[in-house]
């Protein structure tokens, strides 16, 4: 039996710090269940001051707590001592605020978050060995360069007993409800399966080549395609001597390449590494001394707190969608957008202090601009930058880059929708190589399809067979689209990397199974789907009674209807056999 913690009050959180001129309060703003939020505030005694480093801290007994989950831990969610003193950093383009305790059971054991997700912040939950509690504290004013009167924030701790990612998405909605946090409503085209060029092409774009695989993906089942870097320029170093200026060389005939892409059934979008600005450009010559930094490993890096430096990054996307007819844009590398140990001082022609408020305004402007000449342009951030400030101008959020590693795909794609609402969730470019075994080739797609699939090689060089697999199952995802996306989705044992999710919805529950467990029904559903998202061939199911007759249709991963008969669950244990990377479909007889 769970030994119940004890229920945090506002007496067991302490403000550690210079409060100087500063005097605070701490109150409970709301408490429902065992959920409280908390409201933080500080005033300045007399002027306004810039204000010191502070902490709220707090701790908790390590009652039933096997890992810590943080928005982009990948597979490292375990425990953390409090003398390894390596704590994460949230801010508008990097995680979220937020981190999650969670127990042996997959329950929640403490789930804390802040509202603030735009200024830097520190947070942690970390074991002390000397009395087996967990410290957990929120580090304030990291970053803070302007002088404050006075400051607001709010702090939510869960502490109820559920799912571990239920806990998660009620932080979502919380950060939802803040005015400066509203999310950005999602376009239809964002929820479509998308082709992307980067992985098997990389900056080796030619265009007839490109109309062609379109034409493909589309009979596929495809309905968007991501043309990546490589379209501005003829250079092929992978470099980022020559962005910032954004006038297209190895796609010259722009507008006419984008309506024959159009004739292929295809929405399009062009990738742009927003702050960057090489020095072999037009622009750096134009905003030299208005970088963040010059000694960026790839380019320079515009510094946003200037009005002209914003105006011009917003007007070059304004113009590509105006003269080209873009449908939407990959916008890169936001989290370079950061204080550089070389980062120049405030001066006064900037009208922005903080850069992560100037990457705010922006962004704001970018959103803003495109959806008032094209209301369903889609823009696309890919991991870090997936937090709840960035739900307000993106509206396609991707799994950070794991060419050919499908157990991280499904990993990332998981950690991002329990925190993303309803913004949506795609995959990191599934690739894989072209003579690879048709089953290991199907893992990275079967390992994907609980986010919008997003897909990465050469369509008219794969094998026939691999390409019975993309449409068997691209075609799966897009005949149950609404329940993979709209569904109730659980992914089960965070520390063993997800090998068991669900969703459910009317009536019916996809199964991914990516491992060697059982897997528990024990509720009657009228359709059950289970993708054997492995190698191994054994399917166990187990169940706590009786769940009637199901006609049981089993598929191999090219689509093959290989067996269908009638089968009685009864209580117990129940072995199926599937092949690697197969689906099993279950039909109650009424």
């Amino acid at each position: 039996m769970t030994k119940k913690n004890y229920i945090i009050s506002e007496k067991d959180i302490q403000i550690e710090g210079d409060l100087n001129n500063f005097k605070t309060e701490l109150s409970v703003l709301s408490k429902y269940s065992n959920i409280s939020v908390f409201g933080f505030k500080m005033m300045a005694i007399s002027s306004p001051e810039i204000p010191k480093p502070i902490t709220l801290k707090w701790k908790i007994s390590a009652h039933n707590v096997k890992g810590v989950w943080k928005p982009t831990t990948d597979f490292s969610k375990r425990i953390q001592a409090d003398w390894e003193k390596d704590h994460m950093e949230s801010r508008i383009s990097i995680d979220a605020p937020v981190i999650s305790l969670f127990g042996h059971d997959d329950n929640n054991r403490l789930t804390f978050a802040c509202s603030n997700a735009i200024n830097k912040l520190e947070l942690n939950a970390e074991i002390r060995e000397e009395d087996d509690c967990f410290y957990c504290h929120i580090t304030l004013f990291l970053e803070q360069q302007s002088k404050l009167k006075d400051y607001h924030v709010e702090i939510r701790i869960d502490q109820d007993e559920k799912h571990f990612s239920e806990a998660l998405k009620g932080v979502s909605k919380w950060w939802e409800g803040f005015d400066n946090l509203k999310p950005t409503p999602v376009p239809d085209i964002a929820w479509t399966p998308l082709y992307s060029t980067w992985y098997q092409f990389h900056q080796n774009l030619e265009e007839t080549v490109l109309i062609e695989e379109c034409k493909q993906a589309h009979n596929l089942g495809y309905e968007t395609v991501i043309v990546d870097d490589g379209w501005q320029t003829n250079d092929g170093n992978r470099g980022y001597d020559f962005t910032g200026d954004w006038k297209p060389e190895r796609l010259s005939k722009t507008k006419e390449f984008v309506a024959n892409i159009h004739a292929t059934g295809m929405k399009i979008g062009f990738w742009y590494s927003v702050p960057f600005c090489g020095k072999k450009s037009e622009a750096y010559k134009r905003f030299k001394g208005k970088f963040l930094t010059e000694n960026h490993r790839w380019a320079p890096v515009f510094d946003p707190r200037y009005p002209e430096v914003r105006e011009y990054l917003v007007s070059i996307y304004k113009n590509a969608i105006l003269d080209w007819n873009l449908d939407g844009f990959k916008l890169d590398f936001i989290d370079d957008f950061r204080l550089y140990v070389d980062t120049p001082k405030v001066n006064p022609n900037m009208d922005f202090i903080s850069i992560n408020a100037a990457v705010d305004r922006l962004l704001t402007d970018v959103i803003s601009t495109l959806k008032n000449i094209n209301p369903d342009v889609f823009i696309e951030f890919r991991q870090k930058y997936t937090g709840p400030a960035m739900r307000k101008y993106g509206n396609m959020f991707r799994a950070f880059d794991c060419p050919g590693d499908a157990t991280m795909n499904r990993i990332r794609i998981a950690d991002i929708r329990m925190l993303a609402g309803n913004t949506a969730v795609h995959s990191d470019m599934i690739t894989w190589h072209h003579d690879e075994d048709l089953e290991v080739a199907a893992l990275q797609m079967v390992n994907t399809l609980f986010g919008v699939p997003q897909i990465s090689v050469v369509l008219k060089d794969i094998p026939k067979d691999h390409l019975e697999m993309i449409k068997f199952y691209t075609n799966y995802w897009n005949i149950n689209k609404e329940i993979i996306t709209t569904g109730f989705f659980t992914p089960y044992k965070p520390l063993a990397n997800y090998p068991i999710q669900t969703v459910i919805k009317n009536n019916k529950i996809i199964i991914g199974l990516h491992d060697d467990h059982i897997v528990q029904v024990d509720d009657i559903f009228e359709n059950v789907d289970i993708l054997n998202a492995k190698l191994s061939t054994s399917i166990i199911i187990k169940t706590s009674k009786d769940l009637g007759n199901y006609n049981c249709r089993i598929f191999n991963c090219k689509g093959n209807l290989l067996n269908e008969e009638e089968l009685a669950f009864k209580k117990g244990l129940s072995e199926l056999n599937i092949p690697a990377c197969g689906l099993i479909q279950l039909t109650l007889n009424k």
